[in-house]
């Protein structure tokens, strides 16, 4: 019965490998509800803020910031938010697929683009590849604050600023629900009219204390952060969504195989009783 121990053995191994997913399928499902709280809880201001920039962007018309000044693009750069740990499905090679493919069109353009990347497998593919990454942070945790990437930002809003690319995007994956999470491209920089949701109707503005100048200088890098920030929040739950459906999927899937090897082992166990017995009829009947 040598391949009956063979085969006993890799039912053992199989089981505790499922026992492992089990485990880590329960732990993402945990961190997954607290992302999600986080998420919904980060959202609205996100939203708020982009509402109000994009208004304010455009509405005094004494004083143009540069982030609103449409400019000859030669140069992209973007802000390309991973995760640092696998074992979460296609999570990062749909991401970095998206990537991939602007990057390429953007190249067919004869633009150059620079990355800034948050998150180790970002870091590490985009690395392995040769892309010309600028900046990284990672190795954040499950409840990253504003300030583990705000280097990340200023390096690349200082490059916009100083004129060294032309246009800044932030890419990440988008919660959508728990099956479903969607990688998405954001453009931070510049903040384009068309984006603004509502028609405009006559001339309007705001009034700015203490001027237009100073309020805009501040507010709009804060609208940079906070909409950076929210694509790590939401790939965070993204993250956690994704590793639960895989590891299930494993667990899943080592179930059917260990009773396929059950079977297996099952029918071989038969087929050799089945020899015993006909060797010690056979060995009767010549005695």
């Amino acid at each position: 019965m040598a391949v009956g121990k063979e085969i006993r053995l890799k039912i053992t191994s199989i089981k505790n490998t499922q026992k492992i997913t089990r485990a880590m399928e329960m732990v993402a499902a945990s961190k997954m509800r607290r992302t999600q709280d986080r998420m919904q809880a980060t959202r609205p201001y996100s939203r708020k803020i982009a509402q109000i920039i994009k208004h304010l962007a455009h509405a005094n018309p004494e004083y143009k910031h540069p982030f609103t000044i449409e400019r000859p693009v030669n140069r992209v750069g973007v802000i390309l938010i991973s995760s640092d740990r696998g074992l979460c499905g296609g999570l990062n090679a749909n991401l970095f697929r998206l990537a991939l493919r602007r990057m390429r069109g953007w190249n067919g353009e004869n633009k150059d683009v620079t990355l800034s990347t948050i998150g180790q497998k970002g870091t590490a593919f985009f690395s392995s590849i040769g892309a010309n990454v600028l900046a990284q942070a990672t190795r954040l945790g499950d409840r990253p604050h504003l300030q583990d990437i705000i280097g990340v930002i200023k390096t690349m809003v200082d490059e916009y600023s100083e004129g060294k690319i032309d246009e800044l995007h932030v890419l990440y994956n988008e919660f959508v629900n728990t099956m479903t999470q969607k990688p998405r491209l954001v453009q931070l920089l510049p903040i384009r009219p068309e984006e603004i949701g509502e028609e405009r109707k006559g001339q309007w503005d705001y009034i700015y204390e203490p001027d237009a100048k100073e309020v805009l200088d501040q507010l709009l890098v804060r609208y940079v952060e906070s909409i950076v920030f929210q694509g790590l929040v939401e790939n965070n739950a993204c993250e956690q969504a994704a590793r639960m459906v895989a590891m299930k999927s494993a667990s899943d899937n080592a179930g059917k195989l260990i009773k396929e090897l059950q079977l297996i082992y099952n029918k071989a166990r038969q087929a050799a009783i089945t020899q015993e017995i006909a060797e010690i009829v056979g060995g009767a009947a010549a005695v």
